[in-house]
């Protein structure tokens, strides 16, 4: 049962913004006389979810045990604060105004830090290029990259609908009311949203805008490390579904913070975790073990000691990681690892590599010159599907992918059965020889480990929409029948291959609802409801050496230490 009794609350501190609009705060503190508690140094969390809930008074209650105050704050235009909600655009002022409040207060001893996941993670950069003078460091979980990197596709995934039904208004709305698997079909995308049954304009808005733009420049963090200049947590999971943002986050900041303190400690954490950090062993049929759990409040509490108390603490690795497949946790020095074999994996087969009964394989040696290419048909109609729950919550996680491998419009690249084990830690990169009938299409890859009883355990993926080849913000379209290199960015991972299995590469043109359907029209993205058959044609050949490049780890011998 827990004990209101060590803690108390002021509920609903009007906490002004500059432009006059006041957001609603709830202030923790320990319990008694608000001047005999003397000043501390305040942790801060922003949520578009309602900051009255049961997660939020638990993490509160364990911080201000340890000698914080806690601040839970609505975002502007959600819960108890006034104005209106624009997903992310004016987060970053408001977290200024709400930093420097804390800052401020009697209680407060003018340290200030922040903490919060997905949207609460994401804003909390937008907040810290802004430079707050009391901002001391952040912890910052799962959070969004900036426009486009999770989702190159110029337009939004239409999951992404979901999450917006979900904070329409100023109270969450139930997303299990909603047949989100019929509204996923809805074309043309743009006004998908009358499926639903509401009137959201945020998705038209963001389907108007369906490249980088001047729009989105405002929400670009990942360009302006510079400006950040305090010590950041990283943490997320290799099945995190914004997984990418955060060991870009830890790189960018070591290398571009905008000071040598705050480039010189960054740490990051990654387990084996979906969105959800630390919450079970488990993610959907992969038993990751009992290490897989951790103290994350713990890690969270020394590092706001080393930060906000100025508390001399033990040295930690700057990175720590879960290696799945071996399932132990590795420190590391840096990311990605300085003793990485960039390996390639070239694609190879006779032309049939359609589906995992096919003649895809996947090895070291460099393709002969006429190796024959690989085709199949790519249909909008009837797209490949990406293994997911209806709602935005989870995207994806370790999911076998053998039944959906038997389709002929999956081209599946396999190595033999591994007579030594293989670690692969690191981004992963898939480099595509293609072409296509279609003025426009997309292209996904997607590792996977490949079990012995059969299992095919999803790892990691990534997608290129052939308009955005050259990047985000010069879209053009595709000569039909001409060949084309396309980098495709699958994430990150850490597996170890064991003996006897096969590590696989999957090539496909969609991964549907992940991404929406590429129409194979050229027309403008999200406006139009007419589809093409494309026809899609891999080139892997000694003059296309289509590969995907694998960030190999040496594995340890006998006699040597393995690094823990």
């Amino acid at each position: 049962m827990t004990n209101l009794r060590e803690l108390q609350i002021l509920f609903d501190q009007r906490v002004p913004m500059r432009d006059g609009i006041t957001l609603s705060a709830d202030v923790y503190l320990p319990a008694g006389e608000l001047e005999s508690i003397g000043q501390r140094p305040v942790i801060v969390t922003r949520t578009p979810y309602m900051k009255a809930k049961v997660g939020i008074y638990e993490a509160a209650r364990y911080f201000v045990r340890y000698g914080y105050i806690f601040v839970a704050m609505d975002v502007r235009g959600r819960g108890d604060s006034e104005g209106v909600f624009v997903p992310y655009f004016n987060e970053g002022l408001d977290g200024y105004d709400a930093i420097e409040w804390c800052a401020s207060q009697p209680w407060s001893d003018g340290n200030v830090g922040t903490i919060g996941a997905s949207y609460e993670g994401r804003i909390q950069w937008l907040t810290a290029v802004e430079q707050p003078p009391h901002l001391k460091t952040m912890i910052v979980l799962v959070p969004p990259s900036d426009p486009f990197v999770e989702t190159p596709t110029g337009v939004p995934s239409p999951m992404h609908l979901c999450w917006l039904h979900y904070v329409s208004g100023r109270l969450n709305q139930p997303m299990e009311l909603v047949d989100w698997e019929q509204v996923y079909e809805h074309l043309p995308l743009v006004t998908m949203d009358q499926q639903v049954g509401r009137n959201i304009p945020r998705w038209r808005t963001e389907i108007e805008h369906a490249q980088l733009d001047d729009y989105w420049r405002p929400l670009c963090y990942q360009i302006r490390f510079e400006q950040v200049q305090v010590p950041v947590l990283h943490i997320s999971g290799w099945y995190d579904d914004e997984q990418i943002g955060t060991p870009l986050n830890f790189a960018g900041m070591t290398a571009n913070g905008g000071n040598p303190v705050a480039r010189e400690n960054q740490r990051l954490l990654m387990g084996s975790w979906g969105h959800a950090v630390n919450r079970d062993t488990k993610l959907g049929e992969v038993d990751f073990g009992s290490q897989a759990i951790i103290d994350l409040r713990g890690e969270q509490l020394s590092w706001y000691d080393r930060w906000l108390k100025q508390i001399p603490l033990k040295a930690k690795a700057p990175v720590r990681i879960f290696v799945m497949g071996e399932n132990v946790w590795r420190d590391e020095q840096e990311w990605p690892l300085a003793r990485t074999h960039w390996t390639n994996y070239y694609l190879h087969s006779g032309g049939r590599a359609n589906s995992r009964f096919g003649d895809g394989s996947l090895s070291t040696s460099s393709p002969a010159a006429d190796q024959p290419h690989d085709s199949y048909s790519y249909d909008p109609a009837q797209p490949v599907p990406f293994i997911t729950d209806p709602t935005s919550s989870q995207i994806g996680g370790p999911d076998d992918y053998s039944a959906l491998e038997r389709r002929d419009d999956v081209l599946v690249y396999v190595t033999a059965p591994l007579e030594q084990a293989v670690e692969v830690t690191g981004p992963v990169r898939v480099d595509l020889y293609a072409s296509s009938s279609a003025p426009d299409t997309d292209f996904m890859a997607m590792l996977l480990d490949v079990w012995p009883n059969g299992f095919r355990q999803r790892l990691c993926d990534g997608m290129v929409r052939a308009r955005f080849r050259d990047g985000m913000e010069q879209p053009a379209l595709i000569e039909p029948g001409r060949i084309y290199q396309y980098t495709i960015d699958c994430w990150n991972t850490a597996q170890v291959f064991q003996v006897g299995h096969r590590i696989a590469l999957a090539i496909s043109s969609s991964a549907f609802p992940k991404y929406d359907r590429n129409l194979n029209t050229g027309e403008p993205l999200g406006q139009t409801a007419a589809m093409a058959v494309a026809q899609q044609h891999i080139y892997h050949d000694a003059a296309h050496p289509s590969a995907v490049i694998l960030p190999v780890i040496p594995r340890h011998t006998e006699g040597d230490e393995q690094i823990r």
